[in-house]
């Protein structure tokens, strides 16, 4: 780890708290670029294959993206092997070869700056937590995981809680007594509740509860997210058709369920709407002001236009100490400085050297 990657950290993450300047963006994007050129070797090679270095670097748009598939075959991170205290794994398809970013303190310090200041944006006081995930110690390397557990110990409430566990197939499943135990209780106490967890783990709550002939009016305030895809762990709905089961199933108003856009790949977030915002149409992903988002063409590799379609690709100053420009296999509809989310595109994932013309 460097003095400079340390100090960027550092001033990075204090200008997360007191508030991220829109205006600094491309100067601390060309700063972080020309700093992960000189420490992170993979990297240095993809952009001296494409020529794009420093020197010719001028605007962050310029500045070399990598594919997500090339951190399943690299190792794409400024830290030394003995400096690396956490790793996160991503969870595509069983089977799969996964993505890895590797941590340190110091980076999943700007982590959780990042993730908590925009979260706290988009859901302000959100009352108890119910998480239909497995709890850290169950998933160590899961992001998502840390990222709930970051959420859960800044609001510091004791009666929130993990309500997903490991199945013996080594898959997430949810734990359903726990969790209606859960609804149940903040429906008999009138307490807000917010209800947070995967695409796939929704789908199984909300089969199970059908199944057992179950209907809750969660109280006022009470909110949902959701996030991820279905990965084959459960039938795959429309966005539509999941939002309305959990309006009936749980008594949430459309306005108070707001989806995340995340991956193990970054260090922020994205979100499709602020609690309280009861313009569903109006619903589009944005990440914070320290990351800039472009939706591009796959036949010209350039930024496509207002409502047009394209893959999303992502500059994230929080990502210190590995990539800060990731290339994503998802295609979303460009919507001004947003987007709206489409889903996976279906694409062949490069190799080996072929990643470095990606």
């Amino acid at each position: 780890m460097t003095k400079e990657l340390s100090s960027f950290a550092a001033c990075l993450r204090e200008s997360i708290d007191s508030g991220f300047q829109r205006k600094n963006f491309d100067a601390l994007a060309l700063e972080l670029f020309a700093l992960q050129f000189e420490h992170n070797i993979p990297y240095r090679k993809i952009c001296e294959a494409r020529a794009r270095t420093p020197r010719v670097v001028e605007h962050w748009t310029q500045i070399p993206a990598v594919p997500t598939a090339a951190f399943k075959e690299f190792e794409l991170t400024s830290l030394a092997p003995d400096e690396r205290t956490a790793i996160f794994l991503s969870s595509g398809t069983t089977g799969q070869k996964p993505s890895r970013h590797f941590h340190s303190a110091e980076s999943l310090a700007v982590y959780e700056a990042s993730l908590w200041k925009w979260f706290q944006f988009h859901f302000g006081d959100t009352g108890e937590l119910v998480f239909l995930t497995p709890n850290r110690n169950a998933a160590p390397r899961s992001s998502l995981v840390h990222m709930f557990e970051t959420v859960r110990r800044k609001f510091g409430l004791p009666e929130s809680a993990f309500t997903g566990n490991i199945s013996d197939d080594g898959l997430w499943a949810v734990d359903f007594a726990a969790t209606v135990q859960k609804l149940e209780t903040a429906c008999d106490a009138g307490r807000p509740l917010t209800l947070l967890g995967a695409a796939f783990s929704f789908v199984h709550l909300l089969d199970y509860l059908m199944e057992h002939n179950l209907c809750f009016k969660l109280p006022k305030d009470s909110r949902v997210m959701e996030t991820g895809g279905y990965k084959n762990r459960s039938r795959t709905m429309l966005k539509s058709e999941l939002h309305t089961l959990i309006v009936r199933q749980l008594g949430i108003s459309p306005g108070k369920i707001i989806c995340e856009y995340g991956m193990s790949e970054l260090s922020s977030q994205a979100y499709d709407r602020k609690v309280g915002c009861e313009k569903l149409e109006a619903r589009k992903f944005q990440f914070p002001s320290w990351a800039r988002v472009q939706i591009i063409s796959p036949e010209t590799n350039y930024e496509v236009c207002d409502g047009e379609t394209g893959l999303i690709r992502i500059f994230d100053l929080a990502n210190v100490f590995s990539v800060m420009a990731i290339q994503t296999e998802d295609l979303a509809i460009r919507r001004g400085d947003g987007f709206e989310l489409i889903g996976r595109a279906q694409l062949a994932e490069p190799r080996g050297c072929s990643l470095m013309t990606a």
